[in-house]
Formats: structure tokens, sequence, C-alpha cells
């Protein structure tokens, strides 16, 4: 229970790496305010996480012992992401730690004079904007508490190259940056403020991933046996689960992490240290 006590609030969190995290994050003691557009997006070539998804997580959460709070949110939206903030206070009376976890992968899969300024925007703006509008909102009150862990979930992406993807490298390699920048402006106020950076995630049916999928969709490998084509890049031979990068946030969350900020954390089985 090394989270008793401390309320995480976890974006994009119906599914995937978010609804892992949740999970874990509860069976730590957490109490959690769950967020996710729960809806499709224009321009995203695959469907979101569900609001049915969102209550799923939620109930998964309060199975483990969790006070939850689960609502829809765009990180797109400035006034919404203060809203739900606000409601996320009102409900706990503090913020902990938050998880930037909302992401798409798509738009993708093309050169980069083959992206349309829309799509281009979109990526950023959902995968780079976003978290840092929930850092906007939830860092006051964590200086003001003179306390908090944040967590920006970038990508191996984040520190390497990926043909065809330049949108989603740019954006994952932009949220490394502001980790570090965050980092410094609140080392101060002893807030901190991490990067882990995942390999390629099996999309595990228990928490409905379908992220690799989509990347592979993108990339326009085959459906069947997209898995064995990415584990040629693994050094380990296996991809990575979900749960391990939950675990990993954890830590950084917990009391454990205390002089961890500014870290780019790679859960990568090894791929990035070719």
């Amino acid at each position: 229970m090394t989270l008793k006590g401390k309320t995480a609030v976890i974006t994009g969190a119906a599914r995937g790496i978010g609804r892992a995290c949740a999970v874990r994050f509860a069976r730590e003691g957490a109490d959690l305010v769950l967020l996710d557009i729960a809806a499709d997006l224009p321009g995203v070539g695959y469907p979101l996480g569900s609001r049915d998804q969102l209550d799923h997580t939620a109930e998964l959460c309060e199975r483990e012992g969790a006070a939850v709070l689960a609502a829809p949110l765009d990180v797109r939206d400035p006034a919404g992401v203060d809203a739900a903030v606000a409601a996320a206070l009102d409900r706990f009376h503090g913020i902990d730690v938050l998880v930037n976890n909302a992401g798409i992968a798509a738009p993708s899969g093309r050169a980069v004079h083959e992206i349309g300024e829309p799509d281009w925007a979109l990526m950023l703006d959902v995968d780079l904007s976003g978290a840092w509008r929930m850092i906007k909102a939830v860092a006051p009150g964590m200086v003001e508490r003179r306390s908090g862990s944040v967590i920006n979930l970038s990508s191996t992406a984040g520190l390497v190259g990926y043909r065809n993807f330049s949108a989603y490298v740019a954006a994952k390699h932009g949220l490394v940056g502001l980790t570090r920048a965050a980092a410094l402006d609140y080392a101060p106020h002893r807030v901190r403020v991490n990067a882990l950076c995942p390999g390629s995630v099996r999309d595990d049916p228990l928490v409905e991933g379908r992220m690799l999928v989509e990347i592979a969709r993108s990339l326009d490998l085959p459906a069947a046996g997209h898995e064995e084509i990415f584990l040629r890049d693994q050094p380990t031979n296996a991809l990575i689960e979900p749960t391990a990068v939950a675990g990993a946030a954890a830590w950084l969350a917990g009391d454990d992490a205390w002089q961890m900020t500014g870290a780019v954390l790679t859960v990568d089985g090894g791929f990035t240290s070719r």
C-alpha cells in the first residue's frame, strides 16, 4: 500500500496503460480521478476509449477499495481541464499524483511532407499540449502543499526516431523536454516531474489495449502476426506488458522515489540500449 492516503489523477484512463496504472494505483491504496475523452475524435482513424470502458476502469478500482471520481475530459479543452481539476479538488481536497497518459498514435504512417496542418496540430495538441494543460492546472496546488509527483507517459519515440511517425515522434520528444524543464521549475517546491518511455506494449485484452495494432495498421503491417514483427526488435524477445509500465509509474508516484525528478525512464526491454 505504497500510495495509501494519496490521490492520483490519471488521463487516458479508459483502457490500455491508463487502466493498468489505475488498477495498480488502487491496489497500492490511492484514491483516483479517472479522466478520458470517452468518445471518438475526428481525424483519429480508430476508436478511442468509450464511457463504458472508463466506467469499467472505475469499477475495477472500486473493487480494490479505492474511492473513484470518473469523468470525460478532452485534454485539448483548457476550460474542461480546469473544471476537471476543480472537481477533483472538491472531492478529494488535494492532488498528490498526476499521470499524463492521454495520447493518440494516429494520424500517422506518412512522410513529413505528406502530413497536413490539421493532422500535425492534432497530434501535438493531444500528446504534448494536453500534458502541459494538465500540469498547468494541477501544479499550483502541488506547489502550495510543497508535495507532488507528475508522471508523463512518453515513449521510446521520445528518444529515437521512427520512420513515417514524425508528428508522434516530435510530440513525444517534446514531452521529454517538458518533463525536464518542469522538473527544474518545480524542484524548489518539492514537486517531482518524471517521464516514462515504454517500448512496444502488448495489447492486453484485460486492459482492452489496442495501441500496438493501430501502430501496425499505420505502417500497413498485417493485422495477423504483427506482434511477431515488433518482437524482432526486442532484445528480451518479449513485448512490454502494460502492468510493467504501471509498476514503474506506481514507484515514481510513491515516496520511495522522493529524490527522482527530471528522470526519463525506459520500460522497453532494452530496445533503446542498442
